[in-house]
């Protein structure tokens, strides 16, 4: 397989990631033995444990298929547990679900529908039962904050279809702050963008973590990991390691994890080498997704 270098990420983060070995206060999210998939299949993901501390960004790692998006949806009980929890703030995640707020990938949002910028935004508030279906005044101001926030004031009554990849990203990202949550879950929301919205999207996500939140983000852009992000969590089926970025990105935990050799990583990207399948691998077919 031919070299193929991963550009560098030159974005500044607007806070400084912690200090590896950094003291942990509370925890906003604690995986458990987490065993998950889908009827009549093996399970996706297996034995997964580790946490995201309250305040701090933590980065999901995994190639297509390791289970990153089927991880997110168990821990929000869109699909049911086989074995192990989820806990948040220390409560179970059903518990908590206020505290909490999901952005899925952009693929899985239907854009054809017609609704406004607005109106995606507004959804972010939807808590629970509404006589009638009504937003309140909060509502609104909180969905208007929220698109202060990622830039998009000026889009509100625009048709949520006619936006960019980069813009529909940061709608999503408003939606989830609408929603007041503490404990933000992001799939893949640098996919598919240039390094301009990849930077831009960065900004929003260094200020949340700033503000006290916390954010679990899954992406395969592990240079943005090493650069933003307080821990790191390699995932395919399984945890293969969790800590600080420059431990965990490691070229023999990146190889384990992608199943490929990858021959250098740090500030300036990743060269993938060649496909280096580990013994643990060979007999495996199949990827969950």
């Amino acid at each position: 397989m031919q070299v193929a270098p991963v550009p560098p990420h030159d974005h500044v983060p607007a806070r400084e990631p912690l200090a590896p070995k950094h003291a942990h206060q509370e925890l906003a999210l604690e995986v458990r033995d987490l065993w998950a998939g889908y009827p009549g299949q093996p399970a996706a993901v297996r034995g997964v444990s580790f946490v995201v501390p309250a305040g701090e960004m933590v980065g999901l790692v995994g190639p297509n298929g390791a289970g990153k998006s089927t991880l997110f949806k168990s821990i929000l009980g869109l699909i049911e547990l086989l074995r192990g929890e989820a806990i948040a703030f220390g409560r179970p995640v059903r518990a908590a679900r206020d505290d909490i707020a999901y952005m899925p990938q952009v693929e899985e949002v239907d854009w054809a529908f017609p609704v406004s910028v607005l109106d995606v935004v507004l959804m972010g508030r939807y808590h629970r039962f509404r006589p009638f279906g009504r937003w309140s005044r909060t509502d609104h101001d909180r969905a208007h904050e929220a698109l202060e926030r990622v830039n998009l004031a000026e889009f509100a009554g625009r048709q949520a279809g006619q936006l960019s990849g980069g813009q529909r990203r940061r709608v999503l990202m408003a939606r989830a702050i609408a929603r007041g949550a503490r404990l933000l879950l992001l799939d893949e929301p640098f996919a598919g963008l240039d390094a301009a919205a990849q930077h831009e999207l960065l900004q929003i996500l260094d200020g949340l973590v700033r503000d006290g939140n916390s954010i679990l983000v899954a992406t395969h852009d592990l240079s943005c990991v090493m650069s933003s992000c307080d821990e790191a969590v390699c995932l395919n089926r399984e945890v293969i390691a969790a800590g600080p970025p420059a431990e965990v990105l490691t070229p023999e935990i990146l190889s384990e994890t992608f199943h490929m050799h990858l021959v250098t990583v740090g500030a300036l990207g990743v060269q993938v080498a060649g496909f280096y399948p580990p013994a643990s691998a060979r007999s495996e077919s199949g990827r969950a997704s």
